[in-house]
């Protein structure tokens, strides 16, 4: 086996795409469980960035392919058509050991853990809340009023740490976007079926990022 051939073997290995990505996807939907139209497509969006991802991580690396140039002149001591080095930003800055224990990489498996856990933690309250069609203001909800968006965001702002690529570069400010538009519709529709008590919970509650709590300390 040539050099080549031993660099290009890690990739197009579309089983492998198609595995990881069915993962990820049937593990957000456990935790999601879109309901309405405006979840499915919310659920959608996410899903696309997922499979956009590993596409490019295990089946062709086409942002490796696009910059290869540029990639070789400034960086002629990387490799870059090993499978490790799909790592950006570890390469770029100059990691040089195994990515997976790159700065960037651990922070983006706390990002992952993260949007996973808000993830979980916020669908049984607003299942509750639906089941008996009341206000979800429990929970990750007393702290902020999206919570299930701002998981979506940090598990793709943590893949993107990980593995970034040209396409998923594009996607995610897009879909960043996108969520924040679903999460305004869904308070305009909140704030007519719930009126006042809506109004009051907006204007307390943040809408994804939580108020930093104040520690109070008392003199002994």
């Amino acid at each position: 086996m040539t050099g080549d051939e031993t660099n290009f073997a890690s990739y197009g290995l579309w089983v492998l795409v198609f595995v990881n990505a069915a993962i990820f996807i049937i593990f957000a939907f456990s935790f999601a469980k879109p309901q309405s139209a405006r979840d499915w497509r919310s659920f959608g969006a996410f899903s696309a960035f997922i499979i956009a991802l590993f596409t490019e991580m295990y089946g062709f690396p086409l942002t490796i392919y696009i910059l290869s140039g540029w990639l070789q002149t400034s960086f002629p001591d990387v490799n870059w058509f090993a499978h490790d080095s799909g790592h950006l930003l570890e390469m770029l800055f100059g990691w040089r050991g195994n990515p997976h224990f790159g700065p960037f990489h651990i922070i983006s498996i706390a990002l992952l853990f993260a949007g996973f856990w808000l993830l979980s933690s916020a669908w049984p309250v607003l299942f509750k809340a639906q089941r008996s069609s009341s206000l979800a203001t429990s929970g990750l909800y007393a702290r902020i009023r999206h919570p299930q968006y701002v998981g979506f965001v940090l598990i793709m702002l943590g893949f993107l740490l990980q593995w970034p690529t040209l396409l998923t570069l594009v996607m995610f400010p897009v879909l960043v976007f996108m969520y924040w538009r679903l999460a305004l519709g869904e308070e305009r529709e909140a704030e007519a079926e719930f009126g006042d008590a809506y109004r009051q919970y907006a204007e307390t509650t943040p809408r994804f990022v939580p108020k930093v709590r104040k520690v109070k300390f008392t003199a002994r």
